[in-house]
């Protein structure tokens, strides 16, 4: 079992920028394998949408929407991951959501909410 705890989010004007971070923790007498962290979105009405993916070996990607304005990076030794938006738009308003895969199971965080004023 792994526990997301994620901070960052908040209220910005257009062009600013925000930090989210996540870290994820291991139940009481569990060991944790984490191979994919993300980052996920969903705005009012909309469906959930990937934002950002790390995988073990470093590898990142990104959709055209956010490429270029979005870094995901991620701490092994500390099991965290960071989304540093730059660039935002009121388009990027949503709850965001950090995402690991462990074991070859799914976790998501409780979500943050992310909201970009024009």
């Amino acid at each position: 079992q792994v526990q997301l705890v994620e901070s960052g989010g908040g209220l910005v004007q257009a062009g600013g920028s925000l930090r989210l971070s996540c870290a994820a923790s291991a139940a009481s007498g569990s060991i944790m394998s984490i191979t994919t962290m993300a980052w996920y979105r969903q705005a009012p009405g909309k469906q959930r949408e990937l934002v950002a993916t790390t995988r073990v070996g470093g590898n990142t990607n990104y959709p055209d929407f956010v490429k270029g304005r979005f870094t995901i990076s991620r701490d092994n030794a500390k099991n965290t991951v960071i989304l540093q938006m730059n660039s935002l738009k009121p388009e990027d308003t949503a709850v965001y959501y950090c995402y690991v895969r462990s074991w070859g199971n799914d976790y998501w965080g409780q979500g943050t909410q992310v909201t970009v004023s024009s």
